[in-house]
């Protein structure tokens, strides 16, 4: 598999670090005194869904030291969008 960086172009799939699905980007919101539902973060960390099918995937390409959104299928694991997500370059 080839995924796409912004920066170096297509490259192979041994460059990259999976990290997750795209949803860990969404954080629980915190309350007024800063804390977060119990609730709400035990899900935010343990429950996630396992689709067969499209997903959106975050992949850290490690030459150039980038977090990626990768919209695949993950059945066929044809790549239909990559981007950069903006102020997470480390």
């Amino acid at each position: 598999m080839r995924i796409d960086c912004p920066y170096c172009g297509a490259r192979d799939l041994r460059e990259y670090t999976y990290g997750g699905a795209a949803a860990y980007l969404q954080r629980p919101e915190a309350e007024a005194d800063g804390a977060v539902d119990d609730a709400a973060w035990d899900a935010y960390l343990h429950l996630r869904d396992n689709p067969a099918g499209r997903t959106r995937e975050l992949w850290f390409h490690e030459p150039c030291a980038t977090w990626l959104e990768v919209e695949r299928d993950t059945v066929s694991h044809e790549i239909f969008a990559t981007r950069a997500l903006a102020g997470v370059r480390t």
